[in-house]
């Protein structure tokens, strides 16, 4: 059986013509959050929920037993999750995710036949629906202002991304360095990350905003258990609002990553990122303007940039 990863290398190959969902399905990721988010699931629940949504195309044809051992809980477990969720049994919850996990893969038997187009243009569709979801989430846009005054008051303020989550963590650190005096950005886990946390909470650090991109390392988990024990808070962007690097954030912003392609790709959370940049550049309109002035006045005297 191939790895999670090989299947989806196998289902995102670029071709000419394979079918995509039809026209305004949701994407498999937002379905199953939708599915999975609603109900007050155990920790245990968590883990089923957070292996599905990340093994679709596999866990979907697994069976009971199959599924039980690939997430290391009982079988009892796996059917009291199935009741959680709202279904009979596990049976029935399993013809559901075959049935995403059909039109994820390119030419399932469950895609639609018409709206043909290939991997690539289905990829830039299922960014589009995590985008129109993000959209929905900005209409009430007051906790995303609130953390924004959060982070822009937190001297030094870090931002901590590992692994897979790197890209988008040096992206915050870089731009917010242009509006904040003192951003510490952590990319490395284990001891390097411990001390760096508790060194941000000895200066008078108050808050850390971390990237959470799956596949979920366990040393994030470990590096957001060190900040709140050094009495940080946590502000996570990820794609699940449930799990255990949710458990230890004091507020998540969950939102769909691309993937339906061999690697994820990450519009939506990009957005989030810099919103909530925007959001720490409104909490001290007056520091930003001296900030941006002055880093402007030093690129022209050194000529960071070219003059296009």
């Amino acid at each position: 059986m191939p790895s999670p990863q090989q299947a989806r290398a196998q289902a995102s190959a670029i071709t000419s013509g394979h079918a995509v969902p039809e026209a305004g399905a949701p994407a498999p990721t937002s379905q199953l959050r939708a599915l999975f988010d609603g109900p007050r699931l155990s920790p245990g629940q968590r883990r089923i929920a957070q292996y599905l949504i990340e093994h679709i195309t596999e866990a979907a044809f697994l069976s009971i037993t199959d599924l039980a051992d690939r997430v290391g809980v009982s079988q009892p477990s796996v059917t009291r999750f199935a009741a959680a969720v709202g279904f009979s049994g596990y049976p029935a919850l399993r013809e559901r995710l075959q049935a995403i996990a059909l039109r994820t893969l390119a030419g399932g038997p469950a895609a639609a036949e018409e709206n043909r187009s290939n991997e690539l243009q289905a990829a830039v569709d299922a960014e589009i629906e995590n985008l129109e979801n993000l959209r929905r989430d900005f209409a009430d846009p007051s906790r995303v202002i609130e953390i924004g005054r959060e982070l822009s008051a937190s001297t030094p303020l870090t931002v901590v991304g590992l692994r897979i989550s790197v890209s988008l963590a040096e992206y915050f650190a870089y731009a917010a360095r242009r509006i904040h005096p003192d951003v510490r950005l952590v990319t490395r886990g284990g001891s390097v990350a411990y001390d760096a946390l508790l060194q941000s909470r000895e200066a008078g650090g108050t808050w850390v905003l971390a990237f959470g991109m799956p596949r979920h390392a366990q040393e994030s988990l470990t590096a957001l258990q060190v900040a709140r024990s050094a009495g940080l808070k946590v502000a996570l962007v990820t794609d699940l609002a449930l799990g255990p690097l949710a458990d230890e954030a004091d507020v998540t912003f969950a939102t769909g990553t691309g993937s339906r392609l061999v690697f994820d790709s990450y519009a939506a959370p990009g957005l989030l990122a810099a919103a909530l940049l925007q959001a720490m550049t409104d909490a001290d309109p007056e520091r930003t303007q001296g900030r941006l002035e002055e880093y402007e006045q030093i690129a022209d005297q050194h000529q960071f940039f070219l003059k296009d």
